[in-house]
């Protein structure tokens, strides 16, 4: 069995009770949050092994309390503090301030929130912590991802498998990466799979490997995915599409921790941590003897549920433009940023295809873009689009057609085929325009 290292837990003791939005934030950034009545400070038991730092919440502290918390800081004084002051206060009474002496860095909460969690991050990476911030590379910060990142730190150092559900394009790939090297597996390889795009005859053989002349054209032998992640994490995407001879199989490692061969008869020992992901109903699969239900239990012992970005609200926007910005890094072009249009249509658009679809569109939008700010057209988004904001981008367009014809027509003193050369459109084309936009030509002549 590999040897894999602890990974330290990071932990605020809080003095006071923090709102509901910290709490998430700072769960979302893999911080605990101990709560301290201030009154009974010194029942504060610490745990060596924890990494922590002391929170002053100075908007709930009573004055009876403010001795007793400064008695606990002098007997913890090599523990980091801040301290959270309410706002709208130019001066902290003079009872605070040997409170506020003992903390270097002072937040005014809620305002300073994305300040503080921000210094805790800053203040982790200074530590020789196992638990870097892969989980940040799930970009967002609505609630219901701020859910999902404090769950990608609880669950990655339990040594449990861990089923991924969400739609097709939310990030469950990304999402297992990040359990992986947030895990103290993260030395050992990570190794994926999609089940549903290997052949039903070769699963058995990419899963678990086979002897020489286990098969025609097994010419010698070959190690499975479950033996190269030795020590590692093995990913099995789409696990809902496994053959059941292979679910057999799956079910033997989970169970017993070994694997066979095919050609062989004999169990090897493998020591990997399983990680599944699945857009479909296995419960559903269970009823229709699709998928083994003993499995689905071993599976189903954590369960990470990627929300669809239609329920991230207000990630849709951080998205595009940090994938805008990773686009620009590779491939300079004009596109810069998006008009106030595209952004009011990215924000009604229902995203079927979730975070791929957006980042799909956006990189295709910044290469088509004709100018700096991207327009809904270039995200193929004009229909969704309420009727109002339609009609006014089509008249827009429309008195930007009819000013430039005027203006070749004017150039060429109204001779048509001047002006369909200098269009590059035929003498047709800059008829037909005449009629729409009812442009007189004999009377202008």
């Amino acid at each position: 069995m590999a040897a894999v290292s602890e990974i330290q837990s990071r932990c605020v003791i809080w003095f006071g009770h923090p709102l509901v939005a910290e709490r998430a934030a700072l769960a979302a950034a893999g911080w605990q949050v101990r709560n301290v009545d201030p009154l009974n400070a010194q029942a504060v038991g610490l745990r060596a092994r924890d990494q922590l730092v002391g929170m002053i919440d100075l908007r709930q502290i009573p004055a009876a309390a403010l001795g007793a918390v400064q008695e606990w800081i002098q007997q913890h004084d090599h523990l980091p503090l801040l301290a959270v002051l309410p706002g709208g206060i130019s001066s902290p009474p003079p009872s605070w301030q040997p409170l506020l002496d003992a903390c270097p860095h002072r937040y005014v909460m809620p305002q300073d929130l994305a300040g503080l969690v921000d210094h805790l991050q800053r203040h982790d990476q200074d530590t020789t912590t196992a638990a870097d911030s892969p989980a940040q590379r799930l970009i967002g910060g609505s609630p219901a991802l701020l859910a999902t990142r404090a769950s990608l730190f609880k669950f990655a150092p339990v040594e449990l498998p861990v089923l991924v559900t969400g739609e097709t394009g939310t990030g469950k790939e990304l999402a297992a990466h990040a359990l992986h090297a947030m895990s103290a597996r993260a030395a050992h390889p990570f190794m994926a799979v999609n089940c549903g795009a290997i052949p039903a005859n070769l699963v058995q053989s990419e899963l678990f490997g086979h002897e020489r002349g286990a098969f025609t054209g097994a010419a010698q032998r070959r190690l499975g995915l479950f033996e190269s992640a030795n020590g590692g994490t093995v990913f099995l995407d789409e696990v809902g599409d496994l053959p059941l001879d292979a679910q057999t199989s799956l079910l033997r490692v989970l169970q017993e921790g070994t694997i066979e061969r095919v050609g062989s008869s004999q169990p090897l020992r493998v020591d990997v941590r399983v990680l599944a992901a699945t857009h479909v109903d296995l419960e559903q699969a269970v009823a229709q003897g699709r998928f083994r239900r003993d499995l689905f239990y071993r599976l189903n012992v954590l369960r990470l549920a990627m929300p669809a970005l239609r329920e991230r609200s207000g990630d849709v926007l951080v998205l595009a433009e940090h994938f805008l910005r990773q686009f620009r890094a590779r491939h300079p072009g004009r596109a810069r940023g998006f008009s106030s249009c595209a952004r009011q249509a990215m924000q009604r658009f229902d995203w079927p295809g979730n975070v791929r679809e957006l980042l799909n569109r956006v990189q295709r939008a910044a290469i088509v873009a004709d100018g700096e700010l991207i327009e809904p057209s270039d995200l193929d988004l004009v229909a969704t689009l309420p009727a109002a904001a339609r009609a006014l981008l089509q008249d827009a367009r429309e008195q930007v057609e009819r000013e430039l014809l005027m203006q070749a027509l004017r150039e060429h003193e109204f001779n048509v085929s001047a002006c369909a050369r200098h269009m590059q459109v035929s003498r047709v084309t800059v008829y037909r325009l005449c009629r729409k936009h009812q442009v007189e030509l004999p009377a202008l002549r």
